[in-house]
């Protein structure tokens, strides 16, 4: 387990030869514990629709983006693509939508898991225990739900409760586990307001929570949102996230922790291979049909908008091989016996 102490070290260090030390100390874990294989999950953004009103998100309730709900049988197609091209997990993303409705994800998920050897992952924000337990036994292997901050204020003013409910996805996350799920949280790097502390409470979240998957992303505002304008902490947002990847790593040795695609967004060139060179061993390609996904726009001008899934496919693998790099095989599964490795 890394300590607070060296957590806070490595954030505040801007030093270009001793943050090396820090990348080889990662990569090194990474590939002890998950081997130099790097899992692809096929993204598919099956609704933006959206409930909430998250200070800096595209979809937020209000927008005037576009809608779209993608049908079961889209879905079901999408992860047909999925087994083709030899992923073995995909991920069902969403806005919270209430009218995808919970016999909906069932259909989908047994459609799924019937004809595919796919591990299925939801990420549809937060639902009906009820709900989430249904999903489970129907065959959902994976639960993703970014806490974004695990400053409790800050987390208030980003992501404002509806009426008078309360939104704990801390609490969330174990009942998760409770029920069987892996559990996959992450934050954002870059926030308006957001401390170094605020980042090392984080990392030892992750550790807390004793997360299988992890994503760590730059803050990358919509710019027709409230947080827009609003100043941000004077760090590079990028490669600040590099040292959250590795030390998500030092602190999670076991969990599958992405390259994603905000990083790839602020560093088209290199962004996902830094990370796998930082502790990172998951690319997400995106599955969405191309009439879809430029209205899934949490933040403008994402990697890969309109690339089709063959073309994404093609371009990843051949970055994976230039970097020495291979995709792996079947379902990734997070490595939780490694969870207490020095």
């Amino acid at each position: 387990m890394i300590e607070r102490a060296e957590i806070l070290h490595w954030l505040h260090e801007d030093d270009p030869e001793r943050l090396a030390g820090l990348w080889r100390r990662a990569d090194d874990m990474r590939r002890r514990v998950m081997g130099d294989e790097v899992q692809l999950r096929g993204l598919i953004e099956v609704s933006n629709h959206c409930v909430r009103r998250c200070a800096y998100c595209g979809i937020r309730a209000g927008s005037p983006v576009t809608r779209y709900r993608m049908s079961p049988l889209e879905i079901f197609e999408c992860a047909l693509q999925a087994t083709a091209l030899g992923y073995g997990t995909v991920v069902l993303q969403a806005g919270e939508d209430p009218g995808l409705d919970a016999e909906t994800v069932s259909e989908t998920i047994r459609a799924i898991r019937k004809r595919t050897p796919l591990a299925i992952t939801l990420s549809l924000g937060e639902r009906d225990d009820k709900e989430l337990a249904a999903w489970r036994q129907d065959g959902a292997d994976r639960y993703l739900l970014r806490f974004e901050t695990s400053n409790r204020a800050l987390y208030d003013r980003i992501h404002p409760a509806r009426g008078l409910e309360t939104s704990d996805r801390i609490a969330l996350l174990g009942r998760l586990r409770a029920l069987g799920y892996e559990t996959g949280g992450g934050v954002m790097v870059g926030l308006p307001g957001q401390t170094l502390d605020d980042l090392a409470d984080d990392v030892e979240m992750f550790a807390r929570l004793d997360l299988d998957m992890i994503g760590v992303g730059p803050y990358l505002p919509h710019p027709a949102t409230p947080l827009a304008a609003e100043a941000r902490p004077d760090w590079d947002s990028e490669l600040m996230t590099y040292r959250m990847v590795a030390l998500a790593r030092l602190a999670c040795p076991g969990a599958n922790i992405p390259g994603t695609t905000a990083l790839a967004t602020v560093n088209r060139t290199d962004g996902r291979e830094l990370a796998l060179a930082r502790g990172a061993n998951v690319l997400m390609p995106n599955l969405t049909p191309t009439r879809y996904r430029e209205h899934y726009e949490i933040y403008p001008d994402k990697a890969c908008l309109r690339e089709t899934a063959t073309v994404c496919d093609g371009c990843l693998r051949g970055r994976l091989q230039a970097i020495g790099r291979t995709v792996g095989e079947g379902r990734g599964d997070a490595r939780r016996e490694a969870r207490n490795e020095p």
